[in-house]
Formats: C-alpha cells, sequence, structure tokens
C-alpha cells in the first residue's frame, strides 16, 4: 500500500497534560515522526465536565484505515480510556481519525472525515494551524479559509491556546 497522510485529533480532559503527553510517545513509537499543532483549551462539549486540551497530529503511514484504528485504540486504552454507552463523557486520551489521505470513508465504527472538523473550533483551529493549506476532502477548501469563515462565525473565545506543546 502506498503512504498516505494520516491527521489525528486528540483530546483529554483527565490528567491532561500526563495522558496527552504519554499518548504521544505511544503514537510515535508505533508511528514514527509526527507533526503537531499547538495545544488549546476548551470546555467540554455535549456533557458538563472539566476542560479538554485537545491538538492535532499528522504523519504519514502505510496501513489500512482497520489497523490504524486498532493501533490507536490500543493507546487509549493503554491510557486507561474506557468506553461506554455515553459518548459525551470525560475521557483520559481520545484520539480520532480526522482525515486519512483525501479518502471519504463510511463504515461501522468510523466517519472520514470526521464531521467534527466543521463543527468544533477545537479541532478546526489545530487542523488549520498544522495544514493551512490542506483541503477537506469533501468540500476541497483550505483548512485555513475554512477556520477564517469559522471564526468569523461562531463565539470561539471560549478556545484559548496552551502554552505547552507535548
Amino acid at each position: 500500500m502506498h503512504r498516505v497522510r494520516l491527521v489525528l485529533g486528540i483530546g483529554s480532559n483527565i490528567d491532561r497534560r500526563r495522558h496527552i503527553a504519554s499518548g504521544v510517545a505511544a503514537l510515535r513509537e508505533r508511528f514514527g515522526d509526527l507533526v503537531l499543532s499547538p495545544v488549546y483549551e476548551s470546555p467540554s462539549a455535549g456533557f458538563a465536565g472539566p476542560d479538554f486540551y485537545n491538538l492535532v497530529a499528522v504523519l504519514e503511514t502505510d496501513r489500512p484505515i482497520e489497523a490504524v484504528l486498532e493501533s490507536l485504540r490500543d493507546v487509549e486504552q493503554a491510557e486507561g480510556r474506557t468506553r461506554g454507552d455515553d459518548a459525551f463523557a470525560s475521557r483520559t486520551l481520545d484520539i480520532d481519525v480526522l482525515l486519512y489521505g483525501d479518502a471519504v470513508l463510511r463504515a461501522d465504527g468510523y466517519d472520514i472525515p470526521r464531521d467534527e472538523i466543521l463543527r468544533y473550533a477545537f479541532v478546526l483551529k489545530p487542523l488549520a494551524d498544522v495544514l493551512p493549506h490542506g483541503r477537506h476532502p469533501g468540500s476541497g477548501r483550505e483548512f485555513a479559509r475554512l477556520w477564517a469563515d469559522f471564526s468569523a462565525n461562531h463565539d470561539v473565545s471560549s478556545l484559548s491556546k496552551v502554552a505547552w506543546n507535548p
């Protein structure tokens, strides 16, 4: 298989620094070099809970999407992530595949590109930081332009850059 650009959204709202740093280290062990966005803090979305730290990681892989997802679940589980019926709950570490090359993939267990890219500042802003000229596979629009339009139309004041990179 040829190499594709894999873009991951990473978040935590339980012992955030430790779990993100450890998760990023595990991703480096499994996938090699990563390009990391700045880290942002934002309120939990969809439930009452502690604030999240979020960032985006970009890497290259030749693994099929199913193998990528299995590896990411292993990293989450190693950080104490438990999955329950409630999708909106606090978590030690959450790693989502935002983009898998230019693919549009819909299957049980994944939806790529993730719709959160266009819905949440804490996903789109770090993505636009690290891949400003990258294009959304659905719309073909650059992430920097999507962010400019998003931030002009949404209250993003609750999103704040953290003075720390894992």
